[in-house]
């Protein structure tokens, strides 16, 4: 049996989680966008909204995706003699897949949970250059540019990621190059901020921190 058609389906489905991933970014940035301009929190909410309808179609095209990979290898272990149903098999699976849905789901994906850190991350930057207003100016201005200094460069960064695991932010191509070298040496990599017991930084945990990139970059107008 081939599976070629099957295998150029698959194909055009993960083209379609990229548009979703797209989407989602778009809707973050959009959220970001209010929360900086006016914060008004029901046009944010409505962003919160579109990111979790976002996050019930990609759960739906895994399982879709899941329930074809599933079912081709099952007919590729049993080889019957006579071709199968492949699209009544795939429902099958499909249905079996979704029947397990929650709304904790949603709430786990990877695309949400990052929503949320960097709205809650907007929220404290906005809050911050409010109360700049209440105590001395160069003291507020001089303790928000020590946030923005890469534990690695020294310097001020540019495209800052945080590591999921300890919180901690780094200059983007200062902390993938320190992974890539040690990769090659076969050692871990121990997070570059002093005192943190992390000793395994991964390039898969680092995240863009688009609120703090914002914060950097409003500085500099000032």
């Amino acid at each position: 049996i081939s599976f070629n058609c099957v295998d150029s389906a698959l194909s055009s489905l993960k083209n379609c989680e990229s548009y979703i991933n797209t989407g989602m970014d778009i809707a973050t940035h959009v959220a970001l966008d209010l929360v900086e301009s006016s914060n008004d929190a029901e046009d944010v909410n409505s962003m919160e909204n579109v990111m979790l309808q976002y996050a019930a179609m990609d759960r739906e095209l895994k399982h879709y995706m899941k329930a074809i990979e599933e079912t081709v290898n099952q007919i590729k272990r049993e080889k019957p003699e006579n071709i199968p149903d492949l699209k009544y098999l795939v429902n099958e699976k499909f249905t079996a897949l979704e029947s397990n849905n929650s709304d904790s789901d949603l709430q786990n994906n990877e695309k949400y949970i990052y929503f949320k850190d960097q709205l809650k991350e907007m929220r404290k930057q906005c809050n911050d250059n409010e109360s700049i207003e209440q105590i001395d100016e160069d003291i507020a201005v001089t303790q928000s540019q020590t946030n923005f200094i890469c534990p690695i460069t020294q310097m001020e960064m540019k495209r800052p990621v945080r590591n999921k695991v300890c919180g901690h932010i780094y200059e983007e191509d200062a902390i993938l190059k320190i992974i890539q070298t040690r990769k090659q040496q076969r050692k871990k990599v121990r997070c570059p901020k002093i005192g943190c017991s992390h000793v395994d930084v991964k390039g898969s945990d680092l995240v863009r921190d688009e609120a703090l990139k914002r914060a950097i970059d409003s500085q500099k107008k000032q």
